[in-house]
């Protein structure tokens, strides 16, 4: 018997409405129309313009701050499945609160759970998502979880750069086996900075573990929020010896001073995708568009075809 295929809809939160419309353009569809009616005390409510029943509905929208982000998606997901929608997906190119992934000290919140909660709560069907802070995040879900991996964005760019002493690092301990994958697609040496915090988003120290010098560093982490790591690393292993030094980060959260600190780095250049819109330009901030592949995942999601396909580097 040959498979069926349920009618695809796709719609965008407001918060990512640029990637949204990429995403639909590549797969081929027009994005869906959904509204968002505003009350005076900032209250709000989606509804869906048009039909859904007995769709697939891909709901697109990251979690990232504010915390509406997030509402406004669980909101949306709520209205479908009233609607009769036959299966629904968020599509969360950035999951929110993922650094909140356990108990590391007394009488705190696993917030990235409870973001899991919420939203098999609100009625999801399938998570689709692109490089969890911590992989096991995962395991927070009973329903399927599609994790994408930038890798297959960030590998062409770099090998285009054709750097001839190539090294990869992670500018901290817990990003090292993500620096090893990477370094596996150019049989490179990886090193670590290892870094010591006073608190959140202050770093107390910082040390290279491995050889910089002559080298052409790639730092690679998930996420870049203040920029304080990075252009630390940067510094110390230009400090070491290095020639060059650029860094490739999925999520381009950068708050605060985020930008003026990368305007001001060692950096050669700091390589991003859109998961996050970005606040404002900056000369050193390259960014790769993730639209493809999140189309094709859709594609392949709706189609009842392999995901792992989508992970292959040439």
């Amino acid at each position: 018997m040959p498979l069926q295929f349920n009618p695809v809809k796709l719609f965008s939160g407001s918060g990512t409405t640029q990637l949204a419309e990429k995403i639909a353009k590549k797969y081929g569809h027009d994005l869906g129309d959904v509204v968002l009616s505003r009350f005076s005390d900032g209250e709000f409510q989606p509804h869906f313009n048009e039909s859904v029943r007995g769709c697939d509905v891909f709901l697109i929208q990251s979690t990232n701050p504010p915390t509406d982000n997030l509402m406004e998606l669980l909101m949306m997901i709520d209205a479908a499945r009233r609607a009769s929608a036959h299966y629904v997906t968020a599509v969360i190119p950035y999951f929110g609160l993922a650094r909140q992934d356990r108990k590391d000290k007394p009488r705190v919140a696993i917030g990235s759970k409870l973001v899991a909660n919420l939203l098999v709560a609100a009625g999801i069907d399938r998570i689709m998502t692109m490089d969890l802070h911590a992989a096991q995040i995962q395991g927070f879900f009973d329903i399927p979880v599609d994790h994408l991996d930038a890798s297959v964005i960030f590998v062409p760019y770099i090998k285009s750069l054709a750097l001839p002493n190539l090294t990869i690092a992670s500018p901290d301990m817990g990003g090292s086996y993500r620096a090893r994958t990477f370094a596996k697609f150019f049989n490179a040496e990886v090193v670590i900075c290892d870094k010591r915090r006073k608190r959140a988003n202050e770093i107390e120290s910082m040390t290279v573990i491995g050889d910089v010098t002559d080298q052409d560093i790639v730092l690679i982490d998930d996420m870049c929020d203040t920029a304080g790591t990075l252009s630390k690393a940067a510094a110390l292993v230009m400090e070491r010896g290095a020639r060059s030094v650029r860094a490739v980060c999925t999520h381009a959260l950068l708050s605060g001073n985020a930008y003026e600190t990368i305007e001001n780095s060692v950096l050669t250049e700091l390589i991003v995708t859109d998961t996050i819109p970005l606040k404002q330009p900056c000369d050193k901030i390259r960014v790769l568009s993730t639209d493809t592949l999140f189309a094709r995942a859709i594609a392949n999601v709706n189609e009842h075809g392999s995901i792992s396909e989508l992970f292959k580097v040439d």
